[in-house]
């Protein structure tokens, strides 16, 4: 794979999962004997599920959902609608929703409020990056790895067209030198 439009390494795959092992060790406490589901929005939370749960050592079930825009429309509309909905039941029990990156908190939003219809014990978020810059939706974050800086970026699970999600760092990204 050509790396061209790589910029500098924001956060390196040490820094990544320093962060993981210390939010496992907050999340093994906060949730010490709770029937906990951790649910990740594919395709993002990937790798940071995956890190995250290998921490964990209470009892855990993992799902996944999956959204997408609908045909026809376009990334600015917000109209989001499920690719995969969850396998097993959330109700009574306590969820964790794994993100990659949390933005304007519309499409987290509406997440939300979907995972919450299924009458869950209770429902926090946990996510990698946070951009509180771009906010629009007052979104209470229980877990944060890191606040994201002003820049596009790539890697452990972040793509660009579907590229670069398995790099193990997290880097800058110049759109516009990609050569396909």
């Amino acid at each position: 794979m050509s790396l061209s439009g790589l910029g500098k390494t924001i956060f390196t795959q040490e820094q990544i999962q320093q962060r993981i092992v210390e939010m496992g060790q907050e999340i093994n406490r906060d949730y010490q004997g709770k029937d906990l589901v951790i649910v990740g929005v594919l395709k993002g939370s990937l790798y940071f599920v995956a890190d995250l749960t290998r921490q964990l050592t209470i009892p855990i079930n993992i799902d996944f959902l999956s959204i997408g825009v609908r045909t026809g429309q376009t990334n600015k509309t917000g109209v989001v609608s499920f690719k995969k909905d969850l396998d097993i039941s959330i109700t009574d029990r306590h969820v964790l929703l794994v993100e990659d990156v949390i933005g304007t908190g519309l499409t987290l939003g509406y997440i939300c409020q979907h995972l919450e219809s299924a009458k869950p014990a209770s429902l926090k978020i946990c996510t990698l990056l946070d951009n509180p810059a771009e906010r629009l939706l007052n979104i209470n974050i229980a877990y944060r790895c890191f606040i994201m800086p002003d820049l596009y970026v790539v890697g452990y699970g972040l793509d660009h067209e579907g590229r670069y999600r398995n790099l193990p760092y997290i880097a800058e990204y110049h759109r516009g030198t990609q050569k396909v």
